[in-house]
């Protein structure tokens, strides 16, 4: 049997309890160093640099989500078409998911190059950063937007990959390169000097963005035995499929840059610069617990639209709760020792006792709805898997922007809030937005019987 039906098969019939953990485990790991290269970036820069060039490359995070959203709307579109192509052994559309990607994600990483470098400091002085933080951000956000061509390459092939259910083989490409980011964010950080630190992070990430996208293509070019490159070029028949469902996908990315922005901003307004940089390693820890659920969530896709393209039913409900029961449970890893020992965590960020200690409150607060988010998470990508891009669209949309902003800004003039309101604002959000996930998903299960 061909490596290409055992994984079909594997999908389709295997042990439901084994397959979730064959698609997840890799997959975590694979998450887990793709949130190694901004984390990273972070502590390497806050410990030899200082909290003035940690909090430049923060402010700069909601910005770098551009390529990330890019690379989500192309790369998750592009997979759930392939799994559900896979399901039906759709060969026509399969050969066709790399071409049209390349040339989607060109054209769209082109036009972040240009606007980015243009435009820099305008976007930077939306997130609040003023200053040194200003100077040192633009510095290192300009060399992030030039790479973007290799992030965005890198990052939507190794999501064909997990599409395809290559997840250990993802996650081996992936590993790679984070491990070769790790290794230069020191080095050229101090080859750069501390007045130019930020640039030394920087370039390590590109540079380590670049050896991962030469090993994705070397992958589809000589290694694949399902998705090979063919012809490079847009494919009427994929654009609507791939955009739909990669929109909600990319919502997620994108939206998160806005709220970044809006959060940086609100806080400076409410606490000044200080809770800047408590929010800049809030969100830090908070992207760094978000990714073992995303590894979970991009392993459950493939289950669950292979499943689906093959009229699995019965799978796509079984792989569904024990997905989100795994999921609950690795959440408990990260979610126990935060609200046990804030102070701690704060601390890999920030060297500053004051602040710590400041903002350990804070970070409990903003962590108390994450024990949900292995059903919040997997809910979304339920529906963009199963190619109803309006229920994961709606989902997306009211958590990170429709209900989520509106609250930032009212919640810290209720009670005399102030910049807890900011904080606040998530675990409200949250409960609402899970709450009308659940409801989505009861119906959508409801429909199945009568197919």
């Amino acid at each position: 049997m061909s490596d290409k039906q055992d994984t079909r098969e594997m999908l389709i019939s295997g042990n439901v309890f084994k397959t979730m953990l064959t698609l997840s485990v890799p997959a975590v790991l694979g998450m887990v160093v793709i949130g190694l290269y901004n984390f990273m970036d972070a502590v390497f820069v806050g410990q030899m640099v200082g909290p003035v060039a940690m909090t430049a490359v923060k402010v700069s995070y909601p910005f770098t989500l551009i390529n990330s959203g890019i690379a989500t709307l192309i790369g998750q579109g592009s997979a759930s078409v392939l799994s559900r192509a896979i399901g039906k052994k759709d060969k026509d559309t399969i050969d066709r998911i790399m071409g049209n990607l390349i040339s989607f994600v060109t054209l769209l990483s082109t036009i972040v190059i240009i606007v980015g470098l243009i435009f820099t400091r305008q976007l930077l002085v939306l997130s609040g950063a003023e200053g040194e933080v200003l100077e040192q951000a633009v510095r290192y956000l300009r060399v992030v937007f030039c790479g973007s061509l290799f992030v965005n390459l890198g990052q939507s092939t190794n999501m064909i990959m997990r599409g395809e259910g290559k997840l250990k083989k993802a996650m081996i490409i992936m590993a790679t390169s984070a491990i070769l980011n790790i290794i230069l964010d020191p080095i050229l950080i101090k080859v750069f000097g501390a007045e130019n630190g930020v640039l030394g992070a920087a370039y390590a990430t590109i540079i380590s963005q670049f050896v991962l996208m030469c090993m994705s293509f070397f992958y589809f070019i000589k290694k694949s035995d399902t998705v090979r490159i063919h012809k490079v070029r847009f494919e009427g028949k994929l654009v609507k499929p791939v955009l739909s469902v990669g929109v909600s996908a990319m919502l997620m990315q994108v939206m998160s840059m806005v709220q970044q922005t809006i959060l940086y901003n609100t806080a400076a307004k409410w606490g000044g610069s200080e809770w800047q940089t408590i929010l800049g390693a809030a969100l830090s820890l908070q992207a760094f617990s978000f990714i073992p659920l995303w590894g979970i969530s991009q392993g459950f896709q493939p289950a669950i639209g292979t499943n689906y393209g093959a009229k699995r039913f019965d799978r796509v409900g079984a792989f569904t709760k024990t997905f989100m029961i795994s999921a609950t449970v690795v959440a408990l890893l990260f979610y126990i020792p935060i609200m046990c020992f804030p102070s701690k965590m704060l601390s890999m960020f920030i060297t500053d006792e004051t602040i710590v200690t400041m903002g350990a409150p804070m970070l409990r607060l903003l962590f108390a709805t994450y024990i949900s988010y292995g059903v919040l998470i997997l809910a979304i990508t339920f529906f963009q898997a199963i190619g109803k891009a309006g229920a994961a669209s709606i989902m997306a949309l009211l958590r990170q922007l429709v209900l989520f902003l509106p609250l930032v800004i009212l919640l810290p003039h209720v009670a005399g809030l102030g910049v807890k309101g900011v904080f606040a604002a998530q675990l409200v959000t949250d409960l609402v937005v899970l709450v009308i996930g659940i409801i989505m998903m009861l119906s959508a299960f409801k429909s199945f019987k009568k197919l």
